[in-house]
């Protein structure tokens, strides 16, 4: 059996013990070496991942399966764990000698996506999912002097652990359903749609909703946005997202198929409220990590739009849009976090006047969040039109209708901030100063996501080959 194929997940495990042992063995120059060294880690197991992107295999009796589907997403947490320590090199000096710590549960948050992605049974892809919340528990609640910090992180621990719990019932209840948990083996098990394997289906689901922040299991994140440091927020709001889309669509797709469940119409609807929720309670926001926060909610309305239509076009762009969401938000973000430093605030008044103090960061700023919006020729627009294509062609035109709509009334919002950025009274003066590398990350976000917008057919592609093993 080709272990070497599990490199990607051993070398993340190994670089996360790494940069948190150097800190233990040299506490002064090891913190001051971490970023680095997480950074260039991480670069070297993202070329490796992109080498090995059509590799199959299957470990452990279908435990644990390296496909391309699984590919495309440890892809996609890689850059985005990259992008959200370039952005934040700054920010996180401010942490001092806690910095190695940081940059280690972002490594270890990566690695509990990663497996989550890949995983092949509901066991595999728990221990992935608590991987990761327990490492954002921890990063949520980092300022330890911020009292938003602090009731944040608790709010989180709380809730998820709520929320992984129901989760784990509605699993073991379709363990005793089915007399396994190895996900393509429980669609060959199921017989007729009991009762008790229903209610597992639904406690999974809702479990799921709440790491996605679907309506109505979506109140935590406003807060946890807001209160975590900004670096954490942004993992979250990407990175988390992807992680429970990857999962939630394996199991949706193979286990629980529509040939024998009719998911589809609870999934549209949840989608729909999700989507006007989501931008509806954003139109009055003035903090713009909650305004993003809620843009989230949407976004991920936006997303389970592909799962509903369950076709090739809709799966496409659940994973085309999921990739393109993670340079717009994390450029948008960036950008946040850069003004966050300067002026202590990510309140819209503290974005007053951007264009004159960095007319870079405004600009960026602003193609990130028409990205979000859907504006062509932006990336976002490819991957709204793959999703309501896919929508459409399932029946669902009042779905894509209702994206359509709601897309267009997000752009009031979002172009709120651009207003306070380039018509808002330049109140302090200063030139907000952003360092080498966090340029670099908002350059990539910004080339990124104009790139796929006027030429999608590269990662369309892409997206395309890594949901092959489910048609």
């Amino acid at each position: 059996m080709a272990y070497n194929l599990l490199l990607t997940e051993i070398l993340t495990a190994f670089s996360g013990l790494l940069i948190l042992a150097l800190g233990l063995a040299w506490p002064k120059r090891g913190r001051e070496l971490s970023g680095t060294v997480s950074i260039i880690a991480l670069l070297g197991i993202l070329i490796y991942a992109i080498c090995n992107f059509s590799a199959q295999q299957v470990f452990f009796q279908g435990i644990y399966q390296v496909d391309t589907y699984g590919s495309f997403f440890k892809i996609l947490f890689l850059i985005a764990a990259i992008l959200v320590m370039l952005s934040s090199s700054k920010y996180v000096g401010a942490f001092q000698n806690k910095s190695n710590e940081y940059y280690g549960l972002l490594v270890f948050a990566t690695l509990g996506m990663i497996v989550m992605a890949c995983a092949g049974d509901f066991i595999t892809i728990y221990l992935g999912l608590e991987l990761m919340t327990i490492s954002f528990y921890i990063m949520t609640a980092y300022l330890l002097e911020d009292e938003r910090s602090s009731e944040a992180g608790l709010k989180y621990l709380i809730l998820g652990a709520i929320s992984s719990a129901i989760m784990l019932f509605g699993m073991s209840l379709v363990f005793a359903m089915t007399g396994t948990t190895v996900i393509s083996a429980v669609a060959a098990k199921i017989t007729v749609a009991q009762p008790a394997l229903i209610a597992g289906i639904g406690l999974i689901m809702a479990g799921f909703a709440f790491k996605i922040s679907i309506v109505p299991f979506h109140m935590w994140a406003p807060d946890i946005y807001q209160g975590a440091p900004i670096p954490t927020t942004t993992f979250l709001a990407v990175g988390s997202k992807a992680a429970g889309f990857a999962a939630l669509v394996r199991i949706f797709m193979i286990a629980f198929p529509l040939a024998t469940f009719d998911w589809s119409m609870l999934l549209a609807i949840l989608a729909a409220v999700t989507i006007i929720i989501g931008n509806l309670i954003a139109l009055p926001q003035t903090n713009v990590k909650r305004l993003l926060a809620y843009s989230s909610i949407a976004q991920a309305g936006y997303i389970l739009v592909g799962l509903v239509a369950g076709n090739a076009y809709g799966l496409k762009g659940v994973l085309f849009y999921a990739m393109v969401y993670v340079f717009a938000n994390t450029g948008a973000f960036a950008v946040a976090t850069a003004v966050e430093v300067e002026t202590g605030s990510t309140d819209i008044e503290a974005f007053s006047g951007l264009s004159k103090r960095s007319p870079f960061m405004a600009a960026v700023m602003t193609v990130c969040v028409l990205s979000l919006a859907g504006i062509p020729p932006m990336a976002g627009f490819a991957g709204k039109f793959y999703l309501f294509s896919g929508a459409i062609s399932s029946g669902y035109l009042w779905l894509a209708f209702i994206g359509l709509l709601m897309s267009m009334i997000s752009v009031y919002y979002y172009l709120g901030i651009s207003k306070a950025m380039y018509i808002g009274e330049n109140k302090g003066g200063e030139t907000v100063q952003i360092g080498g590398a966090a340029r670099l990350a908002i350059w990539v976000c910004l080339l990124a996501t104009v790139f796929c917008g006027v030429c999608p057919q590269p990662l369309s592609q892409m997206a395309q080959y890594a949901i092959a093993l489910f048609f």
